[in-house]
């Protein structure tokens, strides 16, 4: 809101003679203490002229013969210093030393020259006489010193030196000596008259002084109690401003200055309540829906009075991808639909009383939504989330788009009539819809025993990197048949783990976890050293055959995977061509782009590649033409019972010949029967893979079945 103008300042009214404008209690004060001062400085003025005066003349007169008697000494006693350089100077350096003396004697006689002008001292212009003689005396001297000098006479030079010269300038010292003395004197006299008269100036100005401090004391006392008591009023409102009372107003004070500032702190305290509403509706509103948002669900501003019983937590499905395809602007443009329509289901829920009348709907991030309630029993909060599937079942128009809004729920609560703690619901609708996406189901209420399946899962991911430090885990191969020759060409490696307290754990269990905290990646590389290290072993008895380790959906999106593995290989010896890297459609197409990169670096390397459970994911056969792999391996869900199943031939006929017509070798995975390896032998399928052929076994028992297989 914008500051209301100041009023125009009304005419000043007087209690007595006291102005009520600080302004003019200050002119008031101020200007009489201005009269003491200039009367003081009009009683005092002669005083200071004479005092500028006598500092004029000392400044430009007596201090700087002063300085300059001193510089000639100091001059004096340079030029001595100079001329023994250029005695013992070595001749390529006298024009060094020649050019320092000539510019000594240039000051000198400037000085000399200087000193000559307005000198009214009888004694010291005799001084003077005497010095100039001494300068010529030392001229001389110096002209002969300087022509030994250049006649390479270096002792004869010195001997003028010390004959001539140094005399000669022994006089000019004491006759500088005597003028520095002289004028030391006067300088002296001149300092003593100058603080005489500034004793008396300083009487004068300290008697004024002295009147005029009184006389503000007064005046100031009187502004001050006039000023202090209605600021004081103005610190108390801003107190009251700060902590929250916006409604508090300045009252007039009689001081004009003051009733500004009052005036201008009641604008201030309009603006600071409305810049606060808007923040309040920043930090518990939702920008997008309008909706209240996850702070205000879990810390209300308002306490609802009976609180929430029951609580769905809503996502909307497939919101990454809607906004990788169609853009964010569609993605906004659901969740605002989203938004719109729970609020109607909502609503309609409490107008017939399914809930109670406090509901609310909250929108927590991305597509995420939360309807608190208060319920009788689950049966209410059943209807409601039927209402709200029914609610999303017409799709949405979106740029040209007709989009679902599909939705999953974790419901939680309505067990009993007390008030829950919104944190608490929230958590366990959490853990109910982590649930249902697992289980692939729309909704799922929460229960203890998700609770304690989601705690044992926790607890497995923490226990998996000790058991990759300690060789918990156990390395088992499936061995691959030539359906044409029947013998082995390579094994499949698989991991399991054998846990000191829950004995055997099956990679359904702990897999799908590790994939999802990152820790799979331990597991690769740990079977990367198992498989390598077993095809160290066989370099010399089995070389012909091959082992196949699996890669994670993390593998595929780790950048420095590729070098991870070439420098494992390169350290281990073995041929890269017998150990082979199966990948999964699904775990290419999470991100094809940086996944086909790492293939392509992974065959650099020379390692061959397969594509394992083929016909499960959703690759094209575009992307299939870009993958560098080497082999492709069909589902066990098109294998079983393939002799009786017409159209499961067909297709895996159609699968078999794509594959060989891109040069693939084509293997069978979950090869049981002698029916359903016939079957794939008359429609051309080059390996096979299951129990038919042999279990995944480990160990020795593994080199048995080799032994005997080979």
């Amino acid at each position: 809101m914008p500051a209301a103008p100041f009023p125009p300042p009304t005419p000043a009214t007087r209690r007595g003679l006291w102005p009520t404008r600080i302004a003019w209690r200050l002119a008031l004060g101020l200007g009489v203490l201005v009269g003491l001062v200039l009367l003081a400085l009009l009683q005092s003025g002669w005083q200071l002229r004479l005092m500028s005066d006598l500092t004029q003349r000392f400044a430009t007169g007596d201090m700087q013969r002063l300085l300059r008697v001193q510089a000639l000494t100091l001059q004096t006693e340079g030029v001595g210093s100079a001329l023994v350089r250029l005695v013992h100077a070595p001749r390529e350096d006298r024009v060094k030393e020649y050019t320092d003396v000539d510019a000594r004697n240039r000051t000198l006689d400037g000085i000399i020259e200087s000193l000559s002008e307005g000198l009214k001292d009888v004694e010291q212009e005799a001084t003077l006489r005497r010095l100039v003689e001494a300068r010529t005396t030392y001229a001389e001297a110096f002209i002969a010193t300087v022509d030994e000098i250049e006649a390479d006479n270096l002792p004869a030079a010195a001997r003028a030196l010390n004959d001539q010269v140094n005399p000669a300038l022994n006089a000019m010292l004491r006759e500088s000596g005597a003028l520095l003395q002289r004028e030391r004197q006067r300088v002296e006299e001149q300092l003593a008259a100058a603080q005489s008269l500034f004793e008396r100036v300083a009487l004068w100005v300290g008697a004024a002084s002295l009147l005029g401090v009184a006389l503000a004391a007064v005046v100031a006392w009187r502004t001050t109690r006039s000023v202090v008591a209605p600021l004081a009023r103005l610190e108390t409102a801003a107190l009251q401003i700060a902590q929250g009372d916006y409604r508090h107003r300045m009252p007039d004070t009689g001081t004009q200055e003051v009733d500004r500032v009052g005036q201008a702190l009641n604008t201030m305290a309009d603006a600071v309540a409305q810049r606060e509403q808007q923040i309040v509706r920043l930090a518990y509103q939702d920008s997008l829906t309008g909706l209240p948002n996850r702070t205000a669900l879990l810390y209300p501003q308002h306490p609802v009075p009976e609180g929430y019983n029951a609580l769905l937590l809503i996502d909307l499905a497939r919101l990454k991808a809607i906004n990788e395809t169609l853009g964010f602007a569609t993605g906004d443009t659901l969740i605002k639909e989203l938004a719109t329509r729970s609020q109607a289901v909502l609503q309609t829920a409490m107008a017939r009383g399914w809930v109670g009348p406090r509901g609310v709907v909250a929108r927590l991030a991305g597509g995420s939504f939360a309807m608190a309630v208060r319920a009788a029993s689950r049966h209410e909060v059943e209807q409601l989330r039927l209402a709200l599937s029914a609610a999303m079942a017409q799709s949405v128009a979106c740029s040209g788009h007709s989009v679902d809004l599909a939705i999953a729920c974790g419901l939680a609560g309505a067990e009993t009539q007390d008030a829950v703690a919104a944190n608490a619901l929230l958590r366990n609708a959490e853990v109910a819809l982590h649930s249902a996406k697992r289980a692939a189901l729309d909704h799922t209420w929460y229960s203890a025993a998700q609770e304690a399946a989601r705690l044992d899962h926790l607890s497995l991911v923490s226990d998996l990197r000790t058991a990759v430090a300690q060789s918990q885990l156990q390395m088992w191969l499936q061995p691959k048949l030539s359906l044409q020759t029947g013998q082995p060409v390579g094994a499949e490696a698989l991991v399991r783990w054998v846990h000191p307290q829950r004995g055997f754990v099956s990679p359904a269990e702990f897999v799908p976890f590790a994939e999802q905290t990152g820790y799979i990646t331990m597991v690769t590389d740990w079977m990367l050293d198992q498989a390598l290290h077993t095809l160290q072993r066989w370099a010399s008895t089995y070389p012909q055959l091959s082992i196949a380790v699996n890669l994670s959906t993390r593998d595929l999106q780790d950048p420095g995977f590729a070098l991870r593995v070439a420098a494992k290989v390169a350290a281990s010896g073995v041929d890269p061509q017998r150990l082979r890297l199966e990948v999964t459609e699904s775990g290419v197409m999470q991100d094809a782009v940086k996944s086909l990169a790492l293939l392509h670096a992974l065959r650099a390397v020379g390692m061959p590649l397969s594509i394992d459970d083929f016909g499960t994911g959703y690759s094209s056969l575009a992307y299939l033409q870009k993958m560098p792999v080497s082999e492709l391996k069909i589902d066990r869900s098109f294998v079983d019972g393939i002799d009786a199943a017409p159209a499961s031939q067909r297709l895996v006929k159609a699968m078999i010949e794509m594959g060989h017509g891109l040069d693939l070798v084509v293997t069978a995975e979950g090869v049981e029967t002698t029916a359903e390896r016939d079957m794939l032998i008359s429609l051309g399928c080059d390996v096979m893979q299951g129990y038919l052929g042999s279990k995944p076994l480990h160990g020795d028992v593994m080199e048995t079945w080799l032994l005997s297989n080979t």
